[in-house]
């Protein structure tokens, strides 16, 4: 799949006022009526195992120049919001400057191997003009209009 070009994303959430986050590469639209999303997460994700049916998590879509932040949001450890501006927003962590942004409820979880795919109803959204950050071939990158 290294050779699929994906969006990348940081999935976000708040427990008990504490944010917690991933990045995720595996997000994607799944239904305009009722708009749906779906992200895929590893079974051992810390992050999934905060998110339950009727729970709020929010996708950040990153932009071209936050490779840094989806470097950060990858890596273990409880301090990925060190130093990150943030605010909640709909009941889920916004981070300042992603493009793209959607608040969403957790609908259904289902097991797909390794993997459990996050089904979630999208209650907000808000969008930016700037260029995404895109992985493709292990790097980091962006999305060029063909001419």
């Amino acid at each position: 799949m290294a050779g699929v070009a994906t969006p990348v994303s940081v999935v976000t959430t708040l427990t008990d006022g504490s944010p917690h986050g991933t990045t995720v590469s595996a997000f994607a639209s799944l239904s305009m009526t009722p708009p749906m999303v779906l992200v895929s997460l590893d079974r051992g994700s810390e992050l999934l195992s905060r998110l339950a049916v009727d729970s709020v998590f929010g996708v950040n879509v990153l932009g071209s120049g936050q490779a840094a932040l989806a470097l950060a949001f990858a890596r273990k450890g409880s301090d990925k919001f060190s130093g990150v501006d943030w605010v909640a927003e709909d009941g889920a962590p916004r981070l300042t400057g992603s493009p793209g942004w959607l608040a969403c409820t957790v609908s259904q979880l289902v097991a797909g191997g390794d993997h459990v795919i996050v089904l979630g109803e999208v209650r907000a959204a808000a969008r930016e003009d700037l260029a995404p950050l895109t992985y493709h071939a292990r790097t980091f990158g962006t999305h060029a209009a063909a001419v």
